[in-house]
């Protein structure tokens, strides 16, 4: 028995989140279907955080045990031929599975972090080329004030005030690494990173920095409402659109083949 590791991307507007549901249309229920038709055997899969529906995975993280025996490139190309073309295997790496030991990889467990990436259109006029790829906000933004205002959130925090009512979180406190703000013309790029993420966290936290970067709130409100950890306080949560699961950190040992986060913004700066 050897334990498959898959980079998967997917385009999120075709499905409902990633999570396995009763109508089989989500992004989980579609890779399991190929996983199967392409090992002729059952596969159960276990990603490194859920996504909602609309939110897009530049490089989810899942893993699966199985005792078929096939080169990397084989899983890749083989499963990718049961996909549809919103949902692609970008990378498989075997590695060994020790049922005696505590040690094995586990794509949800094993993680060190998760960075996430909003994509914004700031502009007067809505651009359908856009659509359910980025968010959109016709207010003119300040950067600067949003990236002062953000500043009240690095560090190990109890984020409940950013949290949805339905999270399953054991614990609300995270801890924010780093959060960047650049502005490339009319496009503005959130890139978030932290230990790990509450439900909406992401997308309640940048609807609170807009409120700041159109001047209805100051930056020092940001800190106000984290240590409120009142989810009424904040922002009302903002749209998935823009939201992709850029990249999630993992020891050097398991030598995962990923992309690098400099080449996720690249990528980011081409849709």
């Amino acid at each position: 028995m050897k334990r498959l590791v898959l980079g998967v991307q997917y385009d999120g507007n075709s499905w409902q989140g990633w999570q396995t549901q009763p109508s089989g249309n989500t992004v989980q229920d579609v890779l399991e279907r190929a996983l199967q038709q392409f090992s002729k055997s059952d596969v159960k899969t276990t990603c490194a955080g859920r996504t909602d529906a609309g939110v897009h995975g530049i490089e989810q993280v899942v893993h699966f045990d199985t005792e078929l025996v096939r080169e990397p490139y084989s899983w890749v190309n083989g499963v990718n031929a049961f996909l549809p073309p919103s949902v692609a295997v970008q990378w498989a790496k075997e590695l060994s599975l020790d049922p005696d030991s505590e040690d094995n990889f586990h794509a949800r467990f094993s993680a060190r972090a998760r960075t996430y990436q909003y994509i914004l259109h700031n502009a007067a006029i809505r651009s359908p080329m856009w659509h359910g790829r980025a968010g959109w906000t016709f207010r003119p933004l300040d950067v600067d004030r949003m990236r002062t205002a953000a500043s009240h959130l690095l560090g190990e925090h109890d984020f409940s005030a950013f949290r949805a009512s339905g999270c399953q979180a054991k614990t609300p406190v995270k801890h924010m690494y780093e959060i960047r703000i650049q502005r490339q013309g009319e496009m503005i790029i959130f890139t978030l990173r932290a230990s790990a993420f509450l439900h909406h966290m992401v997308r309640n936290i940048v609807g609170s920095l807009i409120f700041v970067g159109t001047g209805k709130r100051e930056p020092e409100w940001m800190g106000e409402v984290l240590l409120s950890k009142n989810r009424e306080i904040a922002a009302p949560t903002f749209m998935p659109d823009g939201l992709y699961l850029a990249r999630i950190d993992y020891e050097d040992k398991w030598s995962l083949p990923q992309r690098d986060l400099v080449e996720s913004l690249a990528f980011l700066s081409f849709l």
